[in-house]
């Protein structure tokens, strides 16, 4: 059952280091209150999992949180690179980074087998791509049936799945609406999971197309107004585009980036009821 807990609680008590870690959300509701949370409470050697890194795992990456990066897209949508990602890579700073490289396709099959409790995805996926040279879960497979070539990924099942919604109501059930991604495959396919939200309500209105979690696959809830920020939650606000693009020369500069990380994260405290 779902506990009602403080954000910066919830990170103490659920991300251990050394701990994989997936925070997920699809251009919409990411959760970047928690990610700074975990930066500003110094986890470190984390395998990092995320569909689309953007500019909160660079900001991780470059709090030297990360030592792997499961992925299957990096970049600061909309502007270009991410450029404490490519320092990790490139230069090993702050810390050497490790990546494990995958489609679309098969980072969500590999959720979704996660939370269906099997043990690997197939998919026909990959044809054309040199990925399964260089990515070692990917494996080529026969069908038992047809003979036809397919691809099998194992299944991701993180220690600690974290994504950001709209509502919860005091019970710890979550309700979720908009562009959901990999959301709900998340929490399922975790050990753990943390659910930040807009708000806490008595009661969860029915909305068409939503997304609801039962308080009995939830571990804690944390209420954080603005959580998704500089992302969009919708009915809430929109996405802040002017963030995405001064974080470009923030990301670019060392020295730039220790001062914000100084300022904005650890200089600051945000724990939400």
């Amino acid at each position: 059952m779902a506990r009602i807990l403080q954000l910066d609680e919830a990170i103490a008590e659920l991300v251990h280091d050394g701990d994989v870690v997936a925070l997920e959300g699809f251009t919409h509701l990411i959760p970047v209150a928690a990610g700074h949370e975990i930066i500003r409470q110094r986890k470190k050697d984390l395998t990092l999992v995320r569909m689309t890194p953007d500019i909160v795992y660079d900001q991780l990456i470059g709090a030297g949180c990360a030592r792997k990066l499961i992925f299957s897209w990096g970049g600061n949508p909309g502007v270009g690179s991410l450029h404490r990602f490519r320092d990790a890579i490139e230069n090993s700073w702050p810390v050497p980074l490790e990546i494990e490289e995958h489609s679309h396709a098969g980072m969500a099959n590999r959720y979704a087998a996660g939370a269906a409790g099997l043990p690997f995805a197939v998919l026909r996926g990959y044809a054309g791509t040199d990925l399964p040279q260089h990515t070692s879960t990917i494996r080529m497979i026969e069908c038992p049936f047809t003979g036809e070539e397919l691809a099998a990924v194992p299944a991701i099942n993180p220690d600690v799945g974290i994504i950001h919604a709209q509502q919860a109501d005091r019970a710890g059930n979550v309700q979720m609406w908009g562009i959901t991604g990999v959301q709900k495959e998340t929490v399922l396919a975790s050990t753990r999971s943390l659910v930040t939200v807009e708000e806490i309500v008595d009661e969860l209105t029915p909305r068409p197309h939503s997304v609801v979690l039962p308080n009995w696959v939830v571990t804690a809830v944390a209420e954080v107004p603005g959580g998704a920020r500089p992302s969009y939650a919708q009915g809430y606000y929109e996405r802040d585009n002017a963030y995405y693009q001064q974080w470009d020369p923030i990301g670019r500069d060392r020295e730039q980036f220790e001062k914000w990380l100084e300022t904005e994260v650890h200089g600051t405290a945000r724990s939400a009821r």
